[in-house]
């Protein structure tokens, strides 16, 4: 520490080397220098920095292949979403095995693993459809999420100790897993219901068979939404039940997440029951993002609750910015349908 004040790099390097022979003899219950080492390596190695870069270029070429040579593009598009996807799933790897605990346990994590599902669902997409839409979704998601982890990471450490409370590998695994998936599948059926707006609106790439696609794809995501949302509320009250001996209690992440399971029940039985057609689909599921944007982060803000522990403050501004974002988006998708580029675009080749 002396060494270090004193900016004596070589005095600081011998005295590191004389501490490690000293850990190396008599190490502390728990401590593992391998592992050790390893962060070190992650930490320079930066996967997630290098995961964003590469996830703008996927899209980039996803673009591109909408202006020609569409198989060419598509193709590369694709292969590298799944080429970046394994570096991002390598790198939360990395953080499982540094911090021995399942890979969501706060904010920035929960932030890097809503990335990783919904880059996963859009390779699945992909798979299933092969229009090119599951590239632009995975790399935009992708990219997004991990913005919002590096912000989220500028504090400081992200692999930090853990709430008393949340001291259980059992819950964290289960509970905050299958919340983290829920949110990962809403915001991707969100940003399906953005795709398809604006591709309607303000392009003529939106044929009958691809807005055929656009609604399975919107309509499968979102049955996923519900499952994973409800499952993981459930799970979260029996853990509340678990550690403070009630099933619910009103708190305000708690109404947060049911919120989520409402509103996915909500467009659901809209869909089921005629109420809307392919736009109101759209238009309904962006709303989804901002309830899920509200108990992810939202929440946080009221700074009240036994949930309130270990969260971020400070980010209204910025979950406005989002909020307002949305909002534009659901007023365009309200424009008549006659009036969007893609249904003129029909009605001239009809």
């Amino acid at each position: 520490l002396v060494a270090y004040a004193q900016d004596d790099a070589k005095k600081f390097n011998s005295e590191v080397k004389t501490y490690e022979k000293r850990l190396a003899k008599n190490p502390p219950a728990g401590f593992n220098s391998e592992k050790g080492s390893f962060e070190t390596f992650f930490n320079r190695f930066n996967a997630f920095g290098i995961s964003k870069v590469f996830y703008i270029i996927a899209f980039v070429l996803a673009g591109c292949s909408w202006m020609g040579y569409n198989k060419v593009f598509t193709r590369s598009s694709f292969w590298l979403v799944v080429a970046v996807f394994a570096l991002h799933t390598f790198a939360l790897i990395c953080r499982i095995y540094i911090s021995g605990r399942p890979p969501v346990t706060n904010l920035y994590s929960s932030a890097v693993f809503i990335g990783w599902g919904t880059v996963l669902l859009g390779i699945l997409l992909e798979l299933a459809f092969k229009i090119g839409i599951g590239n632009v979704v995975a790399s935009v998601t992708g990219y997004a999420s991990l913005l919002v982890a590096y912000y989220l990471g500028l504090d400081g450490e992200t692999i930090t100790v853990l709430e008393a409370v949340l001291d259980t590998q059992f819950w964290l695994a289960t509970h905050v897993t299958c919340i983290a998936l829920g949110y990962s599948t809403t915001f991707l059926t969100g940003f399906l219901g953005v795709v398809y707006i604006l591709m309607g609106l303000l392009t003529p790439k939106v044929t009958k068979p691809m807005e055929k696609s656009l609604n399975r794809m919107i309509y499968g995501t979102l049955c996923f939404a519900i499952f994973f949302s409800f499952v993981g509320t459930v799970l979260g009250g029996l853990w509340a039940d678990d550690s403070w001996g009630r099933f619910w209690g009103w708190d305000p992440k708690e109404n947060g997440a049911l919120i989520i399971v409402l509103w996915n029940a909500l467009v659901l039985h809209a869909r089921w029951g005629a109420l809307v057609k392919n736009r109101g689909l759209a238009v309904l599921v962006v709303v989804g993002n901002i309830v899920t944007g509200w108990s992810w982060f939202g929440v946080n803000e009221l700074g009240v609750g036994l949930h309130s522990y270990g969260f971020t403050e400070g980010v209204l501004f910025t979950l406005g910015l989002f909020v307002m974002g949305q909002v534009a988006i659901i007023g365009l998708g309200c424009i008549p349908e006659s009036e969007w580029w893609s249904y003129k675009r029909r009605t001239e080749i009809g």
